[in-house]
């Protein structure tokens, strides 16, 4: 009897064991479950939290003035009001008696998009022309993309731009029926304008001719098809390039949600964020001749695209250049590790919010490394989106194979000693080094042929695919961009004739609220100081701080406007839509004559009596709630030794950056 109670017994143990491992391995596979399920939630960590400053700022009561000099409005330019409505009476809306229709073709990336679809509108308002959407080519040439979005509606909204422009020019959707077999068997006239082209082209060339066959077509590749600077008899042309650019293009409605969830996340806990945009693509290194800047297989890649605009007729200069002196000049962005040093000569912590813009860094994550290291709160849009949401933007799309990747020929012993004989005489012959295996990760990818090949391989079906999600990111990044409570751009077109990602963002800035923070450095005088202080970058003099920050804080104001005026406008109206597209409180009488004022705010631009009366409604409000807040009468110096002062308390002592002393 005790046996067989023993052998119950063990049994009994044998059963409860066999049921806790069935309940850990059920426990398991729920786990493994959870979290593949929860992995396309959250790619990193910012998405929920941020790194904290010990003493951050409590926005929900009174800012000082600490607060105000990093984040808040320049005064100066707060009487700077958005208008861009039709001025001259009469302004006659268009009607079905139009000359014939005008479709196109649009090549580049965003900035060249944006550019050409408001030079579009103004060109078909100049002919009295219908307009049928622009078809975008980095889109329409992607195979596989979702079906759901087409052409133009995979940037922008179709609806609200025709809605939008209905009292300046009739938009269709497309050409009517007894007209498309015509343009398939291209018997209308083709134009290839470029982004210099003046009203005078249109209006002597291209007009007879689309009266004569009632449709044209236009293919635009060079970042627009008018000029910038317009006759002033053509001042309401202008404004409706604002109204296409600021008020009719709106992104469609999937990105324009995550967009604004991504300004949330980055305003959590009521912080404020700073919006960078670093500048660093290859094209405009290549163009500026930027190459030395970087090391390695970077510089064979810039070098390469600039010896193909040299091949295109595009630069006419040699291949070979100074990068250091074409630096010295302005030419070429700021590199990533000087803005942060920039920013830390302005005062902001090393908790700051900082939003990199920009689908693609040439470089990569290697030259954001300074950065990263000044501040930890710099994100993307990897960071603040989950794949989830990134994917609902790009909608279905067709799986395509991934790119196949080929390693060379092996050469056989015959073959490199005859190479080994032909290579002709050497100082001192030398035995080849020693064969080593090549791995797979040091030749595949878009830059694996620069060591194998002599020219660049044909873009493969996800290349395409690539160019045109960068659209998307791009768009993403362009209303972050707009948003922010600061924006530094890492470079502008002031030198180059191209649209620039930057400067649409400075421009759209500049129309929607003037007085918000944007910084337009200029990066000739900046690299001098740069350079002045080689040698102690991160423990610069007080001298070069103060210098840091009275340039970038008057590039804000007047300053940085008539900069603009001089050098970004004749290249790009858009960067820079003033005094046309704006109005300001400010009485005329009150402007002296010659003055930098008068340049900006125009001559007969004041504002409507219901749109000033609204401002000052407004402005009367805010300065109740600010009465309790002290006078921001301090000068640069004395701000300087209060933030000397007090960083012991606002950075912990392992903030100090004391591993990144240049002597360690």
């Amino acid at each position: 009897m005790v046996w067989f109670e023993r052998i119950r017994m063990k049994s009994k143990i044998k059963w409860a064991a066999l049921g806790g491992l069935v309940l850990s391995f059920a426990s398991i596979m729920v786990h493994l479950f959870l979290a593949k399920s929860s992995a396309s939630l959250v790619q990193y960590g910012a998405i929920t939290a941020f790194t904290e400053d010990l003493n951050h700022i409590d926005n929900s009561g009174r800012k000082g003035a600490g607060y105000r000099r990093l984040w808040g409005k320049v005064n100066a330019l707060e009487p700077l009001q958005p208008y861009a409505n039709p001025r001259s009476i009469p302004y006659l809306v268009p009607n079905g008696k139009s000359n014939g229709f005008v479709y196109a073709k649009i090549h580049g990336g965003f900035e060249n998009i944006r550019t050409s679809i408001c030079d579009l509108v103004t060109v078909a308002r100049l002919l009295n022309a219908t307009l049928v959407i622009p078809e975008i080519q980095e889109s329409t040439q992607s195979k596989g993309i979702s079906s759901k979005f087409k052409s133009f509606s995979y940037l922008y909204d179709e609806d609200l731009f025709i809605a939008g422009l209905a009292s300046d020019v009739i938009v269709v959707k497309s050409l009517p029926p007894n007209l498309k077999e015509g343009r398939i068997k291209k018997q209308y006239p083709i134009f290839r304008p470029k982004s210099s082209s003046s009203p005078n082209f249109y209006l002597n060339d291209v007009l007879p001719k689309l009266k004569s066959a009632k449709v044209i077509g236009l293919i635009l590749t060079d970042a627009g098809c008018l000029e910038s600077i317009l006759p002033a008899s053509l001042v309401e042309y202008q404004r409706l390039r604002c109204r296409v650019a600021f008020h009719a293009l709106h992104f469609r409605a999937e990105i324009v949600r995550v967009a604004h969830q991504m300004v949330e996340r980055l305003r959590g806990s009521g912080q404020p964020y700073l919006a960078y945009h670093p500048g660093l693509k290859r094209d405009t290194l290549a163009y500026h001749g930027c190459a030395e800047l970087f090391q390695d297989v970077h510089t064979e890649l810039i070098q390469y695209r600039r010896a193909q605009m040299i091949k295109r007729g595009v630069i006419k200069e040699q291949l070979i250049v100074d990068s250091y002196t074409r630096k010295a000049n302005g030419s070429c962005p700021l590199m990533p590790e000087e803005v942060g040093l920039l920013l830390r000569a302005l005062g902001y912590p090393p908790r700051t919010r900082i939003y990199l813009a920009g689908s693609e860094a040439f470089g990569g994550q290697r030259v954001l490394i300074p950065l990263r290291a000044m501040y930890a709160n710099l994100v993307d849009r990897t960071s603040l989106c989950s794949k989830h949401e990134l994917a609902n933007i790009i909608g279905p799309e067709t799986q395509f194979p991934a790119d196949s990747f080929e390693f060379p020929p092996t050469k056989s012993a015959k073959q490199l000693k005859e190479e080994w004989d032909k290579a002709g005489p050497r100082p001192r012959p030398l035995p080849p080094p020693p064969d080593r295996p090549i791995y797979r990760h040091e030749k595949e990818g878009w830059y694996g042929w620069i060591a194998e090949k002599d020219s660049e391989p044909d873009p493969s079906p996800n290349d395409f695919r690539d160019k045109a999600h960068r659209l998307l990111w791009d768009a993403l990044d362009y209303i972050v961009s707009l948003e922010a409570d600061a924006f530094f751009p890492g470079f502008d077109n002031d030198l180059s004739g191209w649209p620039d990602f930057s400067s649409l963002v400075m421009g759209h800035r500049l129309y929607k609220m003037a007085s918000s923070r944007t910084y337009r450095p200029n990066r000739k005088y900046l690299t001098e100081l740069l350079n002045s202080t080689s040698e102690h970058l991160y423990h610069p003099p007080r001298n070069w701080t103060l210098k840091v920050r009275e340039h970038l804080n008057k590039s804000m104001s007047e300053d940085g406007i008539l900069h603009g005026f001089r050098q970004l406008k004749p290249k790009s109206f858009l960067s820079h839509p003033l005094p046309e597209c704006s109005c300001t409180t400010v009485k005329s009488a009150d402007i002296q004559k010659g003055s930098g004022l008068q340049i900006i705010y125009g001559e007969q631009n004041e504002c409507p009596l219901g749109l000033e009366l609204g401002l000052k409604t407004v402005g009367s409000q805010e300065s109740s709630d600010d009465d309790t807040e002290t006078q921001e009468d301090e000068t640069e110096t004395e701000l300087l030794d209060s933030d000397e002062n007090s960083q012991a308390d606002t950075i912990p002592s392992s903030e100090q950056d004391e591993e990144m002393d240049p002597d360690d």
